[in-house]
């Protein structure tokens, strides 16, 4: 007897209508467990999906294009003999029955984009949306609808679909930015780009942005319009503690995790954000409260092949730092194979942003807001320090703080770089 099983998308951390950039199989294939089968791309990241079971994949339940959430079918396989199959099915058989209650309760009562009455497009003066006309664009009956009962003009918006299909979430964003744009006052206003066509100077390329790029900068840009920055220097003296980290890496010679600097720095923040409490808080929505968060997640910027992500370590101030070290190694591996969920993204504190590894001497890192503050790394290098008497050279980390000036006040900004810098000049210090 035919033993078929479907494969289904396991946990993606609560993410939901999540887009499938690639099918990876097709029909026929021999598959083992953990073969990637789908890539799937969210707001914050891509991911790859494994099979749970081996066997020859019988019929690819899903398409390019689609929007699918965690117990939606992948595909059915004809499960190899002498495989653990029957435990994968029941398993998976009672995770569905179990949710699909939870499911339907989680649809009716998800939150749905809000309706924009036309009173309100019309009080914002949103003279782009006066236009109806949509053609040469890419989408469904339902958007052009939409876009038609709005007065939108669809060749205003930057589809997100695949082959650039706008899809009514792509319309719900354009709707809600040019209502959120601050109103014109004495004539002025954010400037609009100017559309030139590069073409009259030379032949050019055009490449769209991935969707990563896509939300994350529109997230970076709305968040260099709303806070207002301020970034502080300041320089550590980690010549010791280098030494002493050369120290460990070689009795750590057969780990699989790298013991680096930004372990040590994730544990010396964890201490300086327990001790500066107004670093490890966000503003509310009206910017009238300070919400203070009392757990410890740190965010650590990957540059990976698509683009930027900020995966987070959780409860880092509970963590030892060859623990850290361990839980960095995990994400950046997760993230440079497409493997990280939302969940590995949300819930962030503070951000840290090392370019160490590729050079310079100090940037202005844009505050990753909500947080209200970020910690951006250079090169080290050897200085020389004037030290009794003499100068002796030393391992100097560049440091910049980039901090939101409505919650944090330049001198508490230096403080807090003071306490960075005296805890990695003599690591003993996070133990007080």
């Amino acid at each position: 007897m035919t033993n078929k099983i479907d494969i289904k998308i396991p946990d993606i951390g609560g993410a939901t209508g999540v887009d499938v950039i690639e099918i990876l199989v097709k029909k026929g294939d021999k598959i083992e467990v953990d073969s990637p089968l789908v890539t799937l791309e969210s707001d914050k990241a891509s991911m790859e999906i494994p099979s749970s079971a081996a066997g020859i994949v019988d019929a690819v339940q899903m398409k390019l294009g689609d929007k699918v959430s965690e117990g939606d079918i992948i595909l059915t396989l004809i499960a190899e003999q002498n495989t653990k199959v029957e435990a994968v099915v029941a398993s998976q058989e009672s995770e569905v029955q179990v949710s699909t209650e939870e499911t339907k309760e989680a649809v009716s009562s998800a939150p749905v984009a809000e309706e924009i009455p036309k009173e309100a497009l019309v009080s914002k003066k949103i003279e782009s949306l006066s236009s109806i006309s949509s053609e040469g664009v890419f989408a469904g009956p339902g958007v052009r609808r939409l876009a038609h009962e709005l007065g939108l003009n669809l060749t205003d918006l930057q589809g997100t679909g695949r082959k650039s299909r706008i899809t009514k979430e792509d319309i719900q964003l354009y709707v809600k930015n040019k209502l959120n744009q601050p109103a014109v006052a004495n004539g002025f206003s954010v400037p609009v780009a100017p559309n030139i066509d590069f073409r009259q100077f030379g032949e050019i390329d055009i490449q769209p942005l991935n969707k990563i790029k896509r939300i994350s900068g529109t997230h970076l840009h709305r968040s260099w319009i709303t806070v207002p920055h301020v970034t502080q220097f300041d320089e550590a003296d980690i010549t010791d503690l280098e030494a002493f980290r050369k120290a460990e890496v070689t009795k750590l010679a057969s780990a699989d995790f790298k013991l680096t600097i930004l372990a040590f720095v994730c544990k010396v923040m964890s201490k300086a954000l327990i001790t500066y409490p107004q670093f490890n808080a966000s503003l509310d929505a009206k910017g009238e409260n300070l919400i203070y968060k009392q757990y410890v997640n740190i965010g650590i910027a990957v540059d990976t092949p698509n683009g930027l992500v900020v995966p987070v370590i959780k409860g880092v101030n509970k963590l030892s730092v060859i623990e850290i070290a361990k839980e960095m190694a995990r994400l950046s591996k997760r993230a440079r194979e497409k493997g990280l969920t939302p969940g590995d993204m949300n819930g962030g504190c503070f951000s840290i942003s090392s370019l160490g590894g590729i050079g310079g001497t100090a940037f202005t890192p844009i505050v990753n807001s909500p947080e209200v503050a970020i910690l951006g790394l250079s090169r080290s290098s050897i200085k020389p320090v004037y030290q009794a008497g003499e100068f002796k050279p030393r391992l100097i980390l560049p440091l910049s703080l980039s901090y939101d000036h409505r919650v944090i006040d330049g001198a508490e900004a230096a403080h807090f770089t003071r306490f960075l810098v005296e805890c990695l000049g003599d690591i003993r210090k996070i133990l007080l």
